[in-house]
Formats: structure tokens, C-alpha cells, sequence
């Protein structure tokens, strides 16, 4: 097996599963102003724009296939793996500039982040952004469909909701779309004829996986909890 999308996706699915369990979701007064004036295909837009970002960041990924000992416990002092206390010490960092402020933004690791000193200060953070949009997917889905939505919510249904949530076609399409990104972002870019046609700084296919089997499943995981608690 390669072990550059091995690593590469274990590098991506560790962040943004760390995200989505470490991040209590409810309906909170202020995720009810972000999505007031909002309709689902301003929401879709803005995944799409995000699928830019994503797919650039697997780009640079791909640069370093060969990392597995920042996901090993190695360090002596340390608890946990070296990625662990990078992105802590990272995000107790930007916690003071505010960047947690903003209700787009999500902590991996939100437990004794210190208060911001300087709010609302916005930095990105490509797939847990791209993940807990879902609370805003799933706010105008409800608003959408209310009538539809209620029952299941009120008998804490996750089958129905997730069978409501589901877009088939538009979950295909993204797939095929990052994908088509992922090659055109990807390819390299020679001048003359030949070279090599057809290879790319990162499988499509790999970001096409990434989408379907993980950030999109997340996605509408986020969804449900959202709904979940749409009522209380």
C-alpha cells in the first residue's frame, strides 16, 4: 500500500475527528443569528469556495508523506503525540488573539483555552471549518422544512434526520468536483510538450475519498447534533 495517502489521510482524519467529538453542539442564540438571513444555496457556495482551500492544503501535504513519528507518543514529558502539543500550544495562541470568537471557528482541543484579549480576530482553519458548517447547513435546512424536521427531532430520530439531511446527488457532486479540483490545482505545470501528463501533486482520487468517506459523513454528523437540540 502507498503510504503517502495512508499518512495523508490519517494526518486529516485525526484533525477532524478531534474537532467534531471534541466540540459540544448545541442551537445557541448565536448560531441562529449567523444563519438568519441565510438560504441553503449561500451555504453550498461557500463549502464549494471551501473546497479550494482544502484541496490546496492536501497539495502541500503531499510535499511531506513521510511523518509518522508526530503521531507517536516519542516525546518524554509529553502526553500524547507531538501533533497533540502542537496544536495545543497552537490554539492557546490564537485563542487570545480571538480567533474562537467567531462562531465559524472550532478548537481541536477547546478544554482550558485561555479567554480572548483580542476579539473577533478570524483565522481559518480549512476542515474543521469545512465540518461544523453543518450547523449552518442543517439551521436552513429547518427552516426550509420545519414541519418535515420536527417529528424526528422531537422523537430524537437520528435515521430519519440523517435520511431527511441526505443529498445524494449533491453529495456526488462534491466528490466529483474536489476531485476535478485536485487535478487541475494539482498538475504540474511545464512549459513545452510531454512531461508529466497525467501525475499529480496529490491523488484526486484520495481527495475524492477524503470528501465521501470522512468530512461530508462528519458534516451531517454536525447536522444531527445541531438538530438534536434545534428545540430545546
Amino acid at each position: 500500500m502507498d503510504t503517502f495517502p495512508v499518512m495523508m489521510m490519517v494526518t486529516l482524519i485525526f484533525l477532524t475527528a478531534t474537532s467534531v467529538c471534541g466540540h459540544n453542539i448545541t442551537a445557541k442564540a448565536e448560531s441562529h443569528n449567523v444563519s438568519h438571513r441565510l438560504t441553503l444555496q449561500m451555504v453550498r457556495d461557500s463549502l464549494t469556495r471551501q473546497e479550494d482551500t482544502i484541496v490546496f492544503c492536501l497539495i502541500e501535504r503531499a510535499r511531506f508523506p513521510f511523518n509518522s513519528p508526530t503521531y507517536l507518543p516519542l516525546i518524554p514529558g509529553l502526553s500524547g503525540s507531538f501533533i497533540d502539543f502542537f496544536l495545543k500550544q497552537t490554539e492557546a495562541v490564537q485563542a487570545t488573539a480571538g480567533r474562537y470568537e467567531n462562531p465559524e471557528e472550532h478548537p481541536f482541543f477547546p478544554d482550558n483555552l485561555p479567554p480572548s484579549l483580542v476579539p473577533h480576530y478570524k483565522y481559518p482553519e480549512a476542515l474543521s471549518r469545512r465540518v461544523h458548517y453543518g450547523k449552518l447547513v442543517a439551521e436552513v435546512k429547518f427552516r426550509d422544512e420545519q414541519k418535515e424536521y420536527e417529528p424526528p427531532i422531537r422523537a430524537q430520530d437520528r435515521d430519519a434526520l440523517a435520511s431527511l439531511l441526505t443529498f445524494a446527488d449533491v453529495e456526488e457532486a462534491v466528490k466529483k468536483r474536489v476531485a476535478k479540483k485536485a487535478m487541475t490545482f494539482g498538475q504540474e505545470v511545464k512549459l513545452g510538450d510531454g512531461g508529466d501528463k497525467g501525475k499529480y501533486k496529490v491523488d484526486p482520487a484520495v481527495v475524492s475519498g477524503l470528501y465521501g468517506d470522512w468530512l461530508i459523513p462528519l458534516t451531517k454528523e454536525v447536522e444531527i447534533e445541531y438538530l438534536l437540540h434545534r428545540l430545546d
